[in-house]
Parts: structure tokens; C-alpha cells; sequence
């Protein structure tokens, strides 16, 4: 499927009032309309999320075709992201709840029978990939456990504090290599679905190396698909293999539910920092995600610690923030996402230093010039930079820079605009490839008022319009 957006609308804001850090939300029960969709896009959403731990085909047919009805409507390239569940790591259904004392012997096997058995079941067989001495943390971490042996298809461990256990919790792992398995069948089904759909992502869920990256890649390539892959790093081995994950990848998600039960709470910020810079340095988005505005699933209004939170990831530098819960199953989601959009251009417009410029990775000529015109542009007080792009490459380089001003993608390929509608102050236009591309966007907006008479503008251009890693040339433009 071909995708379509609208970009002939005038913006609705003046380039100063830009929103430079992007917004991602969940679609969920609480948005399940087209009219809350277009109203969530309206808000200030630039991605939308979709989470493939549910929900049926039928329901995400409907779902992208509102999205992209609703994008065309207002005028903006949205990213539709695919989240995959991964393996489903839980505890299996059993009666009331399972009391834990410190020291205390228990045993799982896969899909058994607690009542007549007295073993705890598990929806995943772990007996197949844990060993004697690893960790097995249940409940969200609340009862944390060491594997004492494996046999016969069961797991032992000894508790190592007390605690209780109910139905259906999540089990972290954190210790365990899976090798390379953590594509399941249900996520090759998904996957095979998506490649049929306008996709513009997929997060690939309990990333483990750069070789799980790889193989995504080949199974996508294999079916046709252009979408582009999101790593979620929310284990202890993703933390251990990061910067190959984020050279691997094409963009990286901080998924911290997971992360601070893999390698603990006060850890989860540094590891932060350290994927956001890894991000810049390799020209890859970052999304920072998980409980950002919780409270707002049942508020209105946010604590001051998520308000902080939301601030900080913008200080940071990161190319957007995500909302879970609190669009896909608040009560309030449209305020959230007009509350994280306040929060991200207040920070921005007020903060003391722009975000942290992070040297680049060596080695192409995209990055070269884009630190040229990133230089040239802050020298002369640009009011926008202009990136006439096809795959999108020159406007994350840009991007990766942090410019303090807005950088206006101009493609042929919708894909492409839309992909680029998560990056970091990149508002994307499709346009047929033609000479002079970012001459004629830039008198658009002039006529449009977006962009006013005396207003400079950089552009990054190349002699064959269309024509991938072709851009070569910087302009100087006065209106």
C-alpha cells in the first residue's frame, strides 16, 4: 500500500512557535474514533502508536485508514508506528494468590495446572532458554528469585524476598540470552500483516543485540516492506549492547516499564542520557517513553514530577516523548497530549542552553554538510534550514545537530515525510521531484506567512532532484 498525506495545507502556526520535540500516542480503547484521532493529531500528536499485544486486524484496518484520513485533513505527515508484543513473558492463570515467603522453594512450567499440580504456570517456556543462577524476577519485580536448577521441563527457584503472586503478571528475565529468538510466531504474524498496511515502523520489543535488529531487517526486506525499525531497549543485554543496537537500527526507544526492573530504577536516567547522545551521534530518533504523564490516566492534571520528567527528556535532547496509558485507556487523552506539548515547547522556548551537541560519527558526506549548514545557519541567524531530501537521510544529519531553528524536509516520498514527522524540529512537505524544490517551498510559506520578507534561509540541495545521497550543495536565501 502506497502512502498518502496532504501537505498542500498552510501550517497552522508561524515557524517560531514550532514544536521542535515530537509527540508520540498510544491509539487505544480511550481514542478508538476517527474523530478522537483527528482531535489527538490536532493536539500535537506526530506519531501514533499501535500496540500489537492487542486488538484484532479488523480494528487496525480501521485505525490506519482514520489516521490517515485525519492526517490528510489537517495537513501534517503522522507517523504510524507498529509496536510487536514480543515474547509474552507471564505468569498463567490460577486461583486467588500465591503467598511468598523469603527462602521459599517454587516451580514453573509452561501452561501447568497450579491446583492439581501445585506448579505455577507460565505462559512462555522458560525451561527452554533459563539456567542454574540466573535471575527471575516476577510481579513487576516485586519477588525477586533465583533459578536453582531446570529439569524436565520445570523451573525451581529460591524466593529472595517475600512477596505475592497474581495471574497473568509479567516475569523479567534479566540475566537470560535469548539467541537471537525473540521474533515470535504471533509477532511474524503481525509483521506479515504490517507489511501490507501503511506502516511506517515497527519496534521490535525485548531487543537483545544488533543481531535481532538484522534479522527484522531481512524478514521485512523479504516481504516488500519500507517501514523502519524502532529497537526498544528494555533489556539488561540491549543496556550491555547499545551502541551497536543504535548503529543497527533506525531509531530507539527508551521503554522503561521493563528497563528498571532489568537493571534497576536509579540507572534507568543515565541509560537515558546515554541513548538520547547515542541517538545524535548516529542520526538515529529517539523516543523516551513509559509513565511520562501516568497520573494523567485518571487526572486531569499531571504531578510536578511527570511535568519535570517530560521537561528534562526534552532538555536531554530527545526526538520525542510518548504517551501510553494515558491516551490509549485514560480518561483524559486529548489533555495529555495537549499537556506534553505546553510541556515540551515551554522547556525549549525558556531553557537557558539548547540540547547538548553530541560529535557526530565520521565518514559520510551527508553529516559533513550538515555540519556546514548547521555552522552557516547559527552564523548568519537562519529562520529556517531547507532539506530537499528523498529517503530522509540529509534531514536527520541536520537534525542530529540540534538546530535552535526549524528544518523544512521537502520529499517526493510520502514514506519518507512521514517517518521524518517523529525527528527532532523536522516539519516534512511532499513535493514532486523537480529543480528548485526548496525555492518553491520556502515562497509557498513566504506567501503563506509562515516565513516573512528579510527571513534567511539555508537550504541543503542536489543537482539530480530525487536521486537518493545526492545532496551537494548549500544556499544563502533572503526573502
Amino acid at each position: 500500500m502506497v502512502a498518502r498525506t496532504n501537505t498542500q495545507i498552510i501550517p497552522n502556526i508561524p515557524l517560531t512557535k514550532f514544536k521542535r520535540t515530537k509527540i508520540v500516542a498510544t491509539v487505544g480503547p480511550s481514542t478508538n474514533t476517527y474523530a478522537d484521532i483527528l482531535e489527538l493529531i490536532q493536539s500535537g500528536a506526530n506519531g501514533l502508536r499501535l500496540n500489537f499485544s492487542h486488538g484484532s486486524y479488523e480494528e487496525r484496518d480501521q485505525q490506519i485508514t482514520w489516521i490517515r484520513k485525519a492526517a490528510n485533513k489537517y495537513g501534517k505527515p503522522v507517523a504510524i508506528i507498529q509496536d510487536l508484543q514480543g515474547p509474552k513473558i507471564r505468569l498463567g492463570d490460577f486461583e486467588g494468590i500465591i503467598n511468598v515467603s523469603t527462602g521459599q522453594s517454587l516451580t514453573f512450567g509452561f501452561k501447568k495446572d497450579y491446583e492439581r499440580t501445585g506448579v505455577i504456570p507460565t505462559q512462555y517456556d522458560l525451561s527452554k532458554k533459563v539456567k542454574r543462577g540466573e535471575s527471575l524476577y516476577l510481579y513487576d519485580g516485586k519477588v525477586r528469585t533465583t533459578v536453582t536448577s531446570v529439569k524436565d521441563g520445570l523451573v525451581h527457584v529460591r524466593a529472595e524476598n517475600a512477596g505475592i503472586l497474581i495471574k497473568r503478571k509479567g516475569i523479567n528475565i534479566p540475566d537470560t540470552d535469548f539467541g537471537g529468538d525473540i521474533i515470535t510466531v504471533k509477532d511474524r504474524k503481525d509483521i506479515t500483516y504490517g507489511s501490507t498496511q501503511d506502516i511506517d515502523y515497527v519496534a521490535l520489543s525485548f531487543v537483545q543485540t544488533a543481531d535481532d535488529i538484522t534479522k527484522l531487517r531481512r524478514i521485512l526486506k523479504n516481504l516488500g516492506s519500507t517501514a523502519k525499525i524502532i529497537a526498544k531497549i528494555e533489556t539488561k543485554l540491549a543496556v550491555d549492547h547499545l551502541e551497536a543496537i543504535v548503529q543497527e537500527a533506525d531509531a530507539v526507544m527508551v521503554a522503561r516499564g521493563d528497563l528498571a526492573i532489568e537493571v534497576s530504577p536509579e540507572s534507568v536516567p543515565i541509560v537515558q542520557r546515554k541513548i538520547i547522545e547515542l541517538g545524535m551521534k548516529y542520526a538515529k530518533p529517539t523516543i523516551v517513553a513509559t509513565q511520562m504523564l501516568a497520573s494523567m490516566t485518571e487526572s486531569p492534571e499531571p504531578t510536578r514530577a511527570e511535568v519535570s520528567d517530560v521537561a528534562t527528556a526534552t532538555l536531554l535532547g530527545t526526538d520525542a516523548v510518548m504517551l501510553s496509558d494515558e491516551t490509549a485507556n485514560g480518561q483524559y487523552p486529548i489533555e495529555s497530549v495537549k499537556v506534553m506539548k505546553r510541556i515540551v515547547n515551554y522547556t525549549l522556548s525558556h531553557a537557558l542552553h539548547p540540547p547538548a551537541i553530541v560529535d557526530t560519527a565520521e565518514g559520510s558526506k551527508s553529516k559533513a554538510i550538515a555540519g556546514a549548514i548547521i555552522g552557516l545557519a547559527a552564523e548568519i541567524k537562519a529562520a529556517a534550514i531547507v532539506a530537499e531530501t528523498k529517503s530522509g537521510a540529509t534531514a536527520l544529519h541536520i537534525s542530529s545537530h540540534r538546530p535552535d531553528m526549524p528544518i523544512i524536509a521537502v520529499t517526493s516520498v510520502a514514506r519518507s515525510a512521514q517517518q521524518l514527522a517523529i525527528v527532532y524540529g523536522t516539519k516534512s512537505f511532499i513535493r514532486p521531484d523537480e529543480k528548485m524544490q526548496a525555492v518553491k517551498i520556502t515562497n509557498w510559506l513566504h506567501r503563506s506567512k509562515v516565513l516573512n520578507k528579510g527571513d534567511i534561509i539555508v537550504s541543503a540541495t542536489g543537482q539530480y532532484p530525487g536521486v537518493v545521497g545526492t545532496t551537494d550543495t548549500i544556499k544563502v536565501r533572503v526573502l
